[in-house]
């Protein structure tokens, strides 16, 4: 018992201290952003800025929001230039734990996540965003000055980011799933209409009211799906011979991983 309670709080030891690494990774790239957090904003604005009319401009609603949302931007900036080093903390906490073939895939599925990501926020900055606020501005009634608060702007893009970035990562969950046993390939083909319809209603949740953006999210998030289905296809393979050619079958993936988890465990066990 007590041997648990001091493994428990060696744990927790070493959590702390990777927080602190990473919080102050973040901050070390911070401070030299921060003297560029006007310049952040202005890129960030850019999609929007070259849609509005001549002469129109964002407003700033908040006493202090024309110095804080800019650091807002660099905070967020900071921590994206350093979520490589924040994944490897994460990594490094966790791998102990894990067995060697869960290791040799965990790997490539961590690098191929960070990589989809930043290809989500990518496509919600130079696809997305100009889509869409081109369509807005066609639709401003007349006389009406169409002007947005920077605060206001900076939560709608933070969200897009957020939301394409996970959509983005549906191959990844998709080879996760089918890598650890809970739903085969076959399976992920017959829900292939309701992920369809799911992925319209994403869309319609997390994109603004019209037909353009709910497209631009759902169409992604199906394909991306597909994808994950043809890579778990090739990854996992199917654990059945064709009808015919032998009686022996080749043990499956999840069989394989169970053994070397029970040889592994004994290996342990021996030791201790």
């Amino acid at each position: 018992m007590a041997e648990e309670q001091e493994t428990f709080f060696s744990h927790l030891v070493e959590l702390r201290d990777r927080l602190i690494r990473i919080v102050i990774a973040v901050g070390v790239v911070f401070v030299p952003l921060a003297f560029f957090a006007r310049e952040l904003y202005s890129v960030l604005a850019a999609p929007l800025l070259a849609t509005l009319p001549a002469g129109g401009q964002m407003i700033a609603t908040d006493v202090v929001g024309v110095f804080l949302v800019p650091m807002k931007v660099a905070l967020a900036v900071a921590f994206l230039v350093v979520l490589p080093y924040v994944l490897y903390q994460i990594w490094a906490f966790v791998a102990p734990g894990l067995y060697a073939h869960e290791k040799k895939l965990a790997m490539p599925l961590l690098a191929a996540s960070v990589i989809l990501f930043f290809i989500g926020m990518a496509f919600a900055y130079f696809a997305f965003f100009p889509m869409v606020f081109g369509f807005m501005a066609q639709f401003a009634p007349e006389g009406v000055a169409w002007m947005t608060d920077i605060e206001k702007y900076f939560s709608f893009v933070l969200t897009m980011f957020l939301a394409f970035g996970v959509t983005f990562e549906v191959p990844v969950i998709v080879i996760v799933l089918v890598k650890i046993g809970v739903v085969d390939v076959a399976k992920l083909r017959e829900w292939r209409p309701y992920v369809i319809v799911g992925a319209f209603v994403v869309g319609a949740v997390f994109t603004p009211p019209d037909v353009i953006s709910q497209f631009m999210m759902a169409v992604p998030l199906w394909l991306l799906y597909e994808l994950g289905i043809i890579l778990a296809n090739l990854i996992v393979r199917p654990a059945v011979v064709a009808a015919g050619e032998s009686d022996y079958r080749p043990p499956s993936d999840a069989e394989m991983n169970q053994e070397l988890d029970r040889a592994e465990q004994q290996a342990r066990d021996q030791q201790t």
